[in-house]
């Protein structure tokens, strides 16, 4: 082919294929030029950033919700027809476009919407700082999108780090506060150190197998470790099985490092205590989400090769019993230490620090769960992949409730210490509902949201357990995801016991605020955790639509 020819193709390709399953990041990059505008011609600072921002996103959203009802098997296929195929490569194969992307990228539009509203109200950022606050937040959303749709080596460690930088500045926009400033730097140095490791081993990787493109990185991962199984002792086998163990650990390190995983989480607790809650929320929302789909995104990436079953693919089972392992570990240990960690804290915002951990290790057990069963039981496989994009949607409420809770009670006690709330219920029993609500579906009870998640999560390590895949692993993971639970009970319960049992302070002065916008934000996030819990199946069947993706 010449070089017309190779122009004219990928034009093409761009213009009438990738373009169009791309119009939500599209949608976003423009709302973020319109916000720098507002922030550079004079003539445009009248204009509310929030609004525009607000408007952007809700463009975004459109698109994401078409993408999402325009799939094969969409739960409602009467009014839309399946306009987009199941799968898609777009940009020659940096990125990909299947059930998973829609279905995240539709979750962190609708996120972006609650989240501005929520920052419009809370009042932070104010409305001289606004146009920068939204930017870094649009922007880092972008690399969010980027990273549950990669499918490329340098895409993935790009999209990371565009989600990551803006993050940064975000947990520094306290101006003049120390704790600020000083979770700012120790989120960079974290983040630059996992940004380096990852890099040296998606270097290894790449040397290695000879490629970026994680479908053709597992057909030759899987030639590699077929040929190297019976004789790993013997150097020329051995080498490359060495390399490419250590390239996937180091890469594994800057996903733990956005999911918050052990031992790759000391930043968390430190920079949720220092920046706003406005920017923890969105650190523990978003940055989850897309961190888990990402995760999901490379283990099924590098594990399977669809239907294939010459050497390669036999080669690859081998590779999902390390990544199942691994993962595995990583998920017990995580949502111990989560738990664990959680006691004895004194300030709310670190205390849902240690609960993010602890979340992202209930998370990973749905993860380890779908890649023990990929290409043996598919059937359980998109059923672990439901359980993990269900939890996910309802992750969504329960969080940002939690920290629209700490910010509207911030704003009116001027604390954001546990000890603060004490007697709340006297002077505010509807916040202390909503805040019971909350924490005790973040606990995993019934009849709220997050027993629902928590009970299908468990559902796909019983699946494969009754299966006889990786039992004894499986096991142990369901053992202790459930003495977990148990242990976040306490924690949870004596934040809501300060509130309602124990005497107020006799120095409260309740700062005056509007009671009705608060009260309706705190609403309108807290009403899904319940109902979802009872009505749980429209999200269910969005969810399943995202499972398809394991197909």
């Amino acid at each position: 082919m010449d070089l017309g020819s190779l122009l004219t193709s990928t034009l093409t390709d761009t213009l009438e294929v990738s373009l169009p399953l791309f119009r939500v990041e599209l949608a976003l990059s423009a709302t973020i030029v319109l916000v720098l505008l507002c922030r550079m011609l004079p003539v445009l600072r009248w204009l509310d950033s929030a609004l525009v921002a607000l408007g952007g996103v809700a463009f975004a959203l459109w698109y994401a919700w078409s993408d999402l009802r325009g799939l094969p098997g969409s739960p409602w296929p009467a009014v839309v027809a399946a306009t987009h195929p199941a799968s898609q490569e777009l940009f020659g194969g940096l990125l990909i476009f299947d059930s998973l992307t829609a279905y995240i990228r539709f979750l962190l539009a609708g996120f972006l919407v609650l989240y501005i509203l929520f920052t419009k109200i809370s009042g932070i950022p104010d409305r001289e700082d606004g146009a920068d606050f939204y930017t870094l937040v649009l922007g880092s959303s972008l690399g969010m999108c980027l990273m549950a749709s990669a499918n490329h080596l340098l895409m993935i460690f790009m999209a990371v780090e565009m989600a990551s930088v803006p993050s940064y500045a975000l947990a520094g926009m306290l101006k003049g506060r120390k704790a600020s400033s000083e979770a700012a730097l120790k989120y960079a140095v974290y983040g630059a150190g996992a940004a380096g490791v990852m890099l040296y081993g998606i270097s290894l990787l790449a040397g290695v197998l000879g490629t970026c493109h994680l479908p053709s990185m597992a057909a030759e991962l899987g030639r590699i470790v077929g040929d190297g199984a019976d004789s790993f002792y013997v150097a020329d086998s051995a080498g490359p099985i060495m390399v490419l163990t250590l390239g996937g650990l180091m890469m594994a390190v800057g996903l733990a490092f956005k999911l918050s995983a052990v031992p790759f989480h000391f930043w968390c607790p430190d920079v949720f205590e220092g920046a706003a809650a406005e920017v923890g929320a969105f650190l523990s929302v978003a940055s989850k989400a897309a961190a888990v789909a990402l995760a999901v995104r490379v283990a099924f990436g590098l594990g399977w090769l669809g239907d294939a079953a010459d050497a390669s693919a036999a080669g690859l089972a081998d590779v999902r019993h390390f990544l199942v392992y691994l993962i595995g570990l990583m998920a017990a240990v995580t949502c111990t230490l989560g738990n664990l960690g959680a006691y004895g804290q004194t300030n709310m915002k670190r205390l849902l620090a240690y609960s993010t951990i602890a979340h992202a290790g209930y998370l990973l057990l749905g993860v380890a769960a779908a890649v023990a069963m990929l290409g043996v039981d598919p059937e359980g496989c998109r059923k672990a992949v439901t359980a993990l994009a269900f939890y996910l949607g309802t992750y969504l409420f329960m969080n940002l409730g939690a920290f629209a809770i700490v910010a509207v009670l911030r704003n009116r006690l001027r604390s954001e210490e546990i000890a603060a709330y004490a007697g709340l219920v006297r002077s505010n029993p509807g916040m202390v509902v909503a805040a019971g609500a909350v924490l005790v579906s973040l606990v995993g009870l019934p009849p709220l949201a997050g027993f629902v998640s928590k009970f299908l999560i468990f559902s796909s390590l019983v699946e494969a357990i009754t299966k006889g895949i990786e039992r004894p692993l499986m096991l142990v993971l369901l053992v202790i995801g459930g003495l977990n639970t148990v242990i976040s009970l306490f924690y949870y319960l004596r934040v809501l016991k300060v509130m309602t049992f124990d005497p107020p302070p006799e120095d409260r002065v309740a700062a005056p605020a509007p009671v009705w916008l608060p009260g309706a934000l705190v609403t309108a996030v807290v009403v899904p955790v319940v109902l979802l819990g009872i009505f749980w199946s429209g999200l269910y069947a969005y969810a399943q639509l995202a499972g398809t993706f394991a197909s």
